[in-house]
């Protein structure tokens, strides 16, 4: 082979890659915004499964009875039994799905932790965590059939703080045992 055709292998060699390359060229901004949606989708994912893991909203099937159990933290204000709008959106969006649909009958029950009932409640005849459970019950309930569930198919109960589902020796054990338990009879 001679040295002509040696060097023009040499520049095609050499020149290939640098054509092939130059049709993916990728801006440095082009690349920086890129780089910068992708973060903020990250941000966004983790936030919503931050989000869905602390709504403690947990719905299961237990040979066909239904359990479906919210939070009272979500629910309700500290030192309520009025829904908040929160709350409101996770029973609505459960009674909304089953109403349709319903053939058994729900049984609402509410629980609190062993926290004594404070003054302000006490002053709005709230003088133990019994009562207070049976308010919160029998507010889920009602909102429920404002959504559509059948009055003659759903009742509430207070358990006050029965049946603890954690230590309420600890902040996190008593939120857990701040619930609604909304069970097929």
């Amino acid at each position: 082979m001679n040295v002509f055709g040696s060097r023009l292998r040499l520049s095609a060699a050499l020149l290939l890659p640098a054509t092939l390359l130059g049709g993916c060229v990728v801006w440095k901004s082009d690349y920086d915004a890129l780089q910068a949606q992708n973060r903020q989708l990250q941000q966004q994912l983790t936030s919503t499964t931050n989000e869905l893991n602390a709504t403690k909203v947990q719905a299961g099937r237990l040979g066909g009875a239904i359990l479906f159990t919210v939070n009272s933290d979500l629910a309700f204000a500290p030192g309520s039994w009025e829904l908040t709008s929160r709350g409101k959106s996770l029973i609505g969006s459960f009674a909304k799905k089953l109403g349709p649909t319903q053939q058994q009958k729900l049984m609402v029950t509410g629980y609190t932790d062993t926290t004594p009932i404070g003054p302000e409640l006490a002053t709005q005849g709230v003088t133990s965590n019994q009562i207070l459970s049976e308010k919160r019950a029998q507010a889920v309930m009602e909102y429920m059939i404002s959504q559509g569930i059948r009055p003659d198919m759903v009742t509430a109960r207070g358990m006050g703080d029965q049946n603890p589902t954690a230590s309420n020796t600890t902040p996190a054990g008593r939120a857990k045992n701040r619930r609604v338990d909304i069970s097929a009879m």
